[in-house]
């Protein structure tokens, strides 16, 4: 979708004119961690039209790359979609005059899928409250994508909001439930598995692998914990996490070709500082060498996200020429043919194995195609996958 001229745009629409308290919205925590994915990324897709536009597509297939489904996974697309229009958002906050305001709208007002396109909407007072520079400093491609668990997911985006005031202020327990997804379980009704289930394996996932750290505190009423918040600071390790919101990347040609493609600015500018500009550009150069690609946006997603492409730092090459290559070629095909929750785990278990820094940076940054690791993770997947590699020769 083209990006409307911002001298064109309302005044809502501009970043000064902005004064909604977005930290007030709240959204109910029943979603999977890829729900919740899902949700960021049509966030995203829209956010340059949310005011303008009632209307918002996405090809199907790019969608589903992007979240970590299988591309031809229509089924759970279509149950992920539903469970996004009967999730609830709600909010209760001071508008410009100072009234309060209570609503509560659907996540989607609507979704269909039809040729391949995915078309959504959402409601015009939730729209409004969603047009927030805040909201979007949320999606962070690079940071989701470390989660392996919604709680921990829903526990970051609630607290990033505050990250400017330190802490979260005080929540009811009763409503810290319902972020979390939880409320209706009698479980979970006694503080303590709360802590031990839900509370504190989020917070040290989220400490381990975003840019906050979080602190529980609590209060009681007499012996009855009744209301939890969460103290907020910066993560100096993992600061790099963070968009640059600047213009600088709008100025380079990588960043050019990948709207002449037809990504969105904002998508472009997160994939050159999640991935950077070298790396697209090796994706890009692969994605222009294939043949009969129905999507070559749907292709490059893909590629990103290191389902497939050439080995780092090799020139593309339409089919496995070399022993490496293919070790390569067999290696990604049996990551693709893994579920999300199954790779996120085989990438979490390899990556506690390297011994230093350096290496962990550099599979961070390429993946299974990780150029300094590429003897330990043949080592690995041969591993897991016995025969995997066999009749290979060494090269």
């Amino acid at each position: 979708m083209d990006d409307i001229p911002r001298d064109q745009l309302s005044g809502a629409l501009r970043r000064g004119a902005v004064k909604k308290h977005v930290a007030a919205i709240h959204v109910s925590g029943k979603l999977t961690l890829l729900q919740r994915k899902l949700s960021n990324v049509l966030l995203l897709n829209a956010y340059d039209t949310l005011i303008s536009r009632s209307r918002h597509q996405i090809d199907a297939r790019t969608l589903c790359l992007m979240i970590g489904y299988n591309s031809n996974d229509m089924d759970t697309l279509k149950q992920s979609l539903r469970g996004l229009a009967e999730t609830v958002a709600e909010w209760d906050m001071l508008d410009e005059k100072g009234q309060q305001e209570w609503g509560v709208s659907s996540l989607l007002s609507y979704a269909k899928l039809k040729g391949g396109i995915c078309e959504y909407g959402y409601s015009p007072a939730l729209a409004e409250k969603l047009n927030d520079p805040k909201v979007f400093a949320l999606i962070n491609l690079n940071i989701q994508r470390r989660f392996t668990s919604g709680h921990a997911l829903a526990l970051y985006e609630n607290c990033y909001r505050f990250v400017r005031t330190g802490s979260t202020g005080w929540w009811p327990l009763d409503l810290f439930r319902r972020l979390m997804g939880v409320d209706g379980s009698a479980y979970y009704e006694t503080f303590k598995h709360l802590n031990a289930k839900i509370i504190k394996p989020a917070v040290d996932e989220v400490n381990r692998t975003s840019n906050i750290l979080v602190a529980a505190e609590t209060r009681k009423q007499g012996r009855a914990v009744t209301d939890i918040r969460f103290r907020i600071r910066d993560n100096p390790q993992l600061a790099i996490l963070d968009l640059d919101d600047g213009e600088g990347m709008r100025h380079g040609d990588v960043y050019a070709r990948l709207r002449d493609l037809g990504v969105s600015d904002r998508l472009a500018r997160q994939w050159l500082s999640a991935h950077g500009e070298e790396q697209v550009l090796e994706k890009l150069d692969y994605v222009e060498t294939r043949k009969n690609v129905k999507s070559k946006l749907g292709y490059l997603t893909a590629a990103l996200e290191g389902n497939f492409g050439p080995p780092a730092g090799e020139r593309a090459i339409e089919a496995p020429a070399t022993p490496r290559a293919e070790r390569l070629r067999r290696i990604l095909a049996a990551v693709k043919a893994r579920t999300p929750t199954q790779r996120d785990a085989d990438k979490r278990l390899f990556a506690a194995q390297l011994p230093d820094a350096r290496l962990r940076d550099d599979f961070e940054k390429h993946g299974w195609m990780s150029p300094l690791n590429a003897s330990r993770i043949a080592v690995f997947w041969q591993e897991m996958s016995p025969g995997l590699l066999d009749g290979i020769d060494e090269g």
